[in-house]
């Protein structure tokens, strides 16, 4: 339904679903840069690696907190987004290219790796 409000025209959506689950398989056919045609590859979700606590700003952070003095730089506290965006790590299963290359989607708040697909009209057993 569209209503009229003001200037402005506001777009009210029905029925439509809020969350949808993400399910992605396990291998995809896609090309690979390195063997220059489509492969198969293997699909897995990127990870954030463990923080360092050699690297140029946590040294510098460390020292600064460091003695008397209580917190020294601000704490983020105002989170907006609910979701993070879902990034693919892609790997050739050629053996002598192995090549990964990373595929973000988009956000998702139910991701899923090699689930059960779909079936329409499937019984529902229990």
């Amino acid at each position: 339904t569209v209503r009229r409000s003001h200037r402005f025209y506001c777009i009210h959506r029905e029925n439509t679903p809020v969350a949808k689950m993400v399910n992605v398989p396990k291998t995809r056919r896609t090309f690979c840069k390195k063997c220059g045609k489509h492969q198969p590859h293997k699909v897995t979700q990127y990870k954030k690696g463990k923080d360092s606590l050699y690297a140029q700003g946590k040294r510098r952070y460390d020292r600064k907190q460091s003695g008397y003095g209580g917190q020294t730089k601000p704490i983020f506290r105002k989170k907006a987004k609910t979701t993070k965006k879902i990034v693919l790590r892609l790997e050739c299963v050629e053996p002598n290219c192995r090549s990964k290359r990373m595929l973000a989607i988009k956000r998702c708040k139910h991701f899923e790796l090699g689930g059960d697909k779909k079936r329409k009209g499937q019984v529902i057993q229990f």
